[in-house]
């Protein structure tokens, strides 16, 4: 490789870091729009607190246990508080490459914070911030992309279906049987009363964030410019993004007699992280039906799991878990021989059920392993110093009640008392 590529690489990769980042702030407003402004404040600087303690963990021991050599069965036992040394034969500067994969993981433990919202402490995300970033999410990256049992197996996860989303939804999943629903989200009776986010012009945006900075998320994991196929990887995870809100607002049309404008941006999303794992792997017509479908998944998903009590303030088990499952089981189905560098081909393929195997072993390991382990942790939490804010702090909103301001303060503070503020 000349040094023209190895640059034009790294650049690439630096952009692509760069986006992932980004959609950091796609979280934000996400998550902040799809609650009430009570709680916006805490939200938003949550977000950033978690990203930083995400980073510093990362660097200390995360991207050794997914990386690093002489591995055992979990992880890798090298490259422990990187040094940023450079390695010779790499097509890659490893220091950028180190940056791409840091945010992948902030990624993830963002998605699993969202399973929080409205009633955890903020102590809570500190201890389970740490904990995740260290022993759940490399476990996962180390089995899939560091080498471990299941890249052996040629499990295609090309950016992160799975490592990423499913492992987030896991660990949110398991946050929210064990918080509770909200106060008002149940009747005695058992139905649901909504609970309505404060701004939806805020989850549009954020959406829209989020869609460009996946390019970054799957284009930019090529890590490569040579070929020009991170444009091929950019049209697959747009057209999926597109056929997912088609789908979904259709099928919210459909069902509830009018088109749902939040089951629309879910739709969005879901087929984002549904191609996600098979963006690099599929044609561009399996793109295509691979959102269409997660647009579906994603109406029926949200509605199964309020039916169950399951209170997901901001839909992540059904965008991140439901859409990231459909989207690994996928590849099984619509990955090409062309384009299948990892693996076999799917089914419809010529490939038979090999690799519709592997990718459902896959699943069903990661997501036990990152939904057993993220409630082991938060249960101990439980017992040990308590998950929840009281019912008081709980209706004066987390704003108030952990950082003594809030995010709205002309709303909610008498007109004298904002000039100071």
């Amino acid at each position: 490789m000349d040094n023209l590529e190895f640059l034009m690489n790294s650049l690439w990769t630096m952009v692509g870091a760069i986006l992932v980042i980004f959609m950091l702030g796609g979280f934000i407003l996400l998550e902040a729009g799809s609650t009430r402004m009570k709680n916006a404040g805490h939200i938003a600087g949550k977000t950033i607190f978690t990203f930083g303690i995400s980073s510093l963990v990362f660097w200390a021991v995360g991207y050794g246990f997914i990386f690093g050599g002489d591995a055992n069965f979990f992880v890798g036992m090298s490259d422990f508080f990187y040094s940023g040394a450079q390695i010779a034969d790499a097509s890659v500067q490893t220091t950028v490459f180190f940056v791409f994969q840091l945010a992948f993981a902030g990624i993830s433990l963002t998605i699993a914070l969202g399973g929080f919202a409205e009633r955890a402490k903020l102590s809570v995300y500190l201890i389970f911030s740490v904990l995740f970033s260290a022993i759940v999410y490399p476990v996962i990256a180390h089995w899939i992309w560091g080498g471990g049992w299941l890249a052996e197996h040629g499990k295609q996860d090309f950016a992160g279906s799975t490592v990423v989303h499913l492992t987030g939804a896991m660990a949110a999943f398991a946050a929210t049987i064990l918080l509770k629903p909200r106060i008002g989200k149940y009747n005695a009776d058992g139905s649901a009363n909504p609970i309505f986010g404060h701004n939806q012009v805020y989850t549009a945006l954020s959406v829209l964030i989020l869609w460009v900075g996946w390019f970054g998320f799957n284009a930019g994991s090529t890590v490569s410019v040579a070929d020009g196929f991170f444009g091929f990887v950019a049209l697959n995870t747009n057209l999926a993004a597109a056929a997912g809100a088609v789908s979904a607002l259709l099928i919210s049309w459909v069902v509830l007699g009018k088109s749902d404008i939040t089951t629309m941006l879910n739709g969005a999303l879901a087929g984002l992280v549904a191609i996600t794992a098979s963006c690099a792997f599929v044609d561009t017509w399996g793109a295509v039906v691979i959102g269409l479908v997660a647009g579906i998944l994603v109406f029926y998903s949200v509605r199964f799991f309020e039916n169950r009590k399951i209170d997901d303030p901001i839909f992540a088990l059904s965008v991140h878990g439901t859409a990231g499952v459909w989207g690994t089981l996928s590849n099984g189905l619509f990955a090409t021989k062309e384009l299948a560098t990892v693996g076999q081909p799917g089914l419809f393929y010529g490939g038979g059920f090999h690799q519709l195997g592997v990718q459902a072993l896959g699943v069903v390991t990661c997501a036990l392993f990152a939904f057993v382990v993220s409630f082991v942790i938060l249960y101990v939490i439980k017992k040990v110093s308590g998950l929840r804010v009281t019912e008081e702090e709980e209706i004066m909103g987390l704003d108030i009640s952990e950082h003594g301001t809030y995010g709205y303060p002309e709303v909610f503070l008498p007109k004298d008392e904002t000039k100071s503020v």
